[in-house]
């Protein structure tokens, strides 16, 4: 058993854990899709008890199913969809409403409104995040003013709130602990990231009690055991980080200038920049990279909230593909004299433009444009997406160097989308041998703390390349092809601003 960990990885559309050995392996999976709920037009919402019953499911799987040496793990690190929005009652464990998803837009006109009273330099300098529906400040001010009796009960101390990590937690250590890690904190909107604690003037801003708030640990702690009754037997839990920010440890992105790109849902690039956070000029995020022993690593970050759900469009909504898989099949057999672009603002547009009106639109269409056009627009959208960020954080820190650009996800896969992306950027792209960066990054956090994992130096000389893109597009093609895609998003965008 000596080094096996188990990674929780409870994510937007389905959850997973996944068991690692000692050689930073996965040598077990268990994978469980869970419902969208989409109430109105903008609402995204899931089942509080789905994201519980997925996730004890999956692990209760991984370890089935691991071999005799991992089946007895040491410990368990937590990675979590990020901003989802719960609240609970503390003595029933009982939630007052549906989680509230990242992608949730309800509340684009209480954030217009606050940043109409000039709030939102307040909140910027404080959690380096803007005023958009995507944080869960506004999501926790939605609930306690619109599900009826909520305020009253959380001014009385009654409920808890929690990201899905702290909702992990209270479920798997049956409510004993009430806890989140700086990562996600940092996501809030309510957490100051330079003092690394709770914001009283912005919870007063928000009017939200912080009678609420749970504590706030490393991301390497001890966040209590789980019930005995789950597996057996009491296991530590060790690790909790975001989503993106476990995927950035898992590739191994220690250094400053290193840059990490996940695809997944969304897309969500992360630039370290060492332990001074980097204020942004150019509406990027600055945010904690991670904390280990106390000592806080920043990053920048640039938010797309469409990548994969746009293949998940192709096949659910327009029914143009049977698997993701069949995407770029389709897409190598566009008519390459036909320059479509898609812009998948479906819930708006996120860095560097933070629209939330925008909705998704479609430039270029001719008579002749078919779902292979449409399958190439839509990867391609992804690559586009991603230059927008990765120019955006050079122009915060022009001393970084023009960056490799790691990325993991389930959107890697395609070797066509990959090659699109390294010449669109004009920079290469790496892939890594281990594609499950978020899970091993959440393991690497447990393992580290149990004292059985390395420390971040052997652990990076650990990461391998499977495969590095070059860049082959000629820069006046790149060029000509990125002006027709700020053309289609400026055409996209709510306001012309």
């Amino acid at each position: 058993m000596a080094g096996c960990v188990l990674a929780i990885d409870q994510g937007t559309t389905s959850s997973r854990a996944i068991v690692f050995d000692s050689e930073f392996h996965p040598i077990s999976v268990g994978q469980q899709e869970f419902p969208q709920h989409f109430p109105k037009s903008g609402w995204v919402e899931h089942e509080p008890a789905d994201i519980w019953t997925s996730t004890l499911r999956v692990c209760r799987e991984a370890m089935g199913k691991a071999p005799q040496e991992g089946a007895d793990v040491a410990a368990i690190g937590i990675t979590n969809q990020r901003e989802t929005t719960l609240i609970w009652d503390r003595s029933t464990g009982e939630p007052v409403y549906n989680a509230i998803v990242w992608q949730d837009r309800r509340t684009a006109d209480f954030c217009a409104k606050l940043r109409a009273d000039g709030l939102e330099e307040t909140f910027t300098a404080k959690t380096g995040l803007l005023l958009d529906p995507y944080f869960s400040g506004t999501k926790i001010a939605w609930l306690l003013d619109n599900v009826e009796g909520v305020r009253a009960r959380a001014e009385r101390g009654e409920l808890a709130f929690g990201t899905v990590d702290t909702w992990l937690i209270w479920q798997l250590t049956g409510g004993k602990v009430h806890a989140t890690d700086a990562t996600n904190a940092s996501r809030t909107l309510i957490y100051n990231i330079h003092d690394n604690a709770w914001d009283g003037d912005l919870c007063r801003h928000l009017n939200i009690p912080m009678s609420l708030l749970p504590e706030v640990k490393d991301s390497a702690d001890d966040f209590g055991s789980t019930d005995p009754e789950l597996f057996g037997r009491a296991i530590p839990i060790l690790g909790v980080a975001g989503d993106q920010q476990a995927a950035t440890v898992g590739q191994a992105c220690f250094k400053p200038g290193m840059v990490k790109s996940t695809y997944g849902t969304g897309c969500f690039a992360i630039m370290n920049t060492g332990t001074k956070p980097v204020k942004s000029n150019n509406r990027m995020l600055t945010t904690i990279a991670y904390r280990l022993n106390g000592e806080t690593t920043y990053a920048l970050e640039g938010s797309i909230f469409v990548a994969g759900a746009a293949v998940q469009w192709l096949r659910d909504g327009l029914g143009l593909i049977e698997s993701a898989g069949d995407s770029q099949a389709l897409a190598e057999q566009a008519d390459p004299n036909q320059d479509v672009y898609l812009v998948p603002a479906f819930v708006g547009l996120g860095a560097p433009y933070w629209d939330a009106d925008a909705r998704g639109a479609m430039f270029g269409l001719t008579r002749n444009t078919g779902p292979k056009e449409i399958a190439r627009a839509v990867l391609q959208s992804v690559g586009y997406q991603t230059s927008d960020l990765i120019e955006a954080m050079q122009a915060d820190w022009p001393e970084a160097e023009q960056p490799v650009l790691r990325v993991d996800g389930g959107m890697t896969a395609s070797n066509w989308t990959m090659q699109f992306l390294a010449d669109i950027l004009g920079a290469p792209v790496d892939r890594p041998t281990v594609p499950e960066t978020t899970a091993l990054g959440a393991a690497w956090l447990a393992g580290h703390k149990a004292g059985i994992w390395p420390g971040p130096d052997s652990f990076s000389n650990e990461w391998k390349l499977e495969k590095r893109f070059e860049p082959r597009l000629e820069e006046p093609e790149r060029v000509k092809r990125l002006s027709g895609w700020r053309d289609a998003v400026k055409r996209t965008r709510s306001t012309q601003g």
